[in-house]
């Protein structure tokens, strides 16, 4: 997947960087972005026992840095579910909780509701640099 800074659209997966971390999120409108936990403004916020998947707006989710948005390629298109099966699929989970952060973090999160499979490359980097 490549990602741009561009308009989102109902259904998007959608990120930003924060130093060198990027938190995930399924964006809805304006007002309503779902996301496993807020943004990591600091490194403490990424082990947080209190983190779960939660609906904030698109400022909340962004916290002033530039929003990209996911650029699916053909084959990860026939993969995807359609815009509306994700937004419901990232509904149903609010309140959901057991963040952690190499089997169960924000990118799962968005990854599982767009593709139904968790997926992180951030942990699938680390996992190939140390070999396992």
């Amino acid at each position: 997947m490549k990602w741009w800074p561009k308009e989102c659209a109902f259904g998007d997966m959608i990120r930003i960087k924060i130093n060198s971390i990027y938190h995930y999120g399924i964006f809805v409108s304006e007002n309503e972005v779902i996301q496993f936990g807020l943004p990591p403004v600091n490194i403490r916020s990424l082990t947080s026992q209190d983190a779960e998947v939660l609906s904030t707006d698109i400022n909340t989710f962004s916290a002033g840095n530039i929003v990209e948005v996911g650029d699916m390629d053909r084959k990860e298109k026939k993969k995807a579910r359609i815009p509306e099966k994700i937004v419901e699929t990232a509904r149903s989970r609010i309140g959901e909780k057991g963040y952690d952060l190499l089997q169960n973090n924000c990118e799962h999160f968005s990854y599982e509701c767009v593709f139904c499979e968790k997926f992180s490359s951030g942990v699938d980097e680390i996992s190939r640099k140390w070999g396992k």
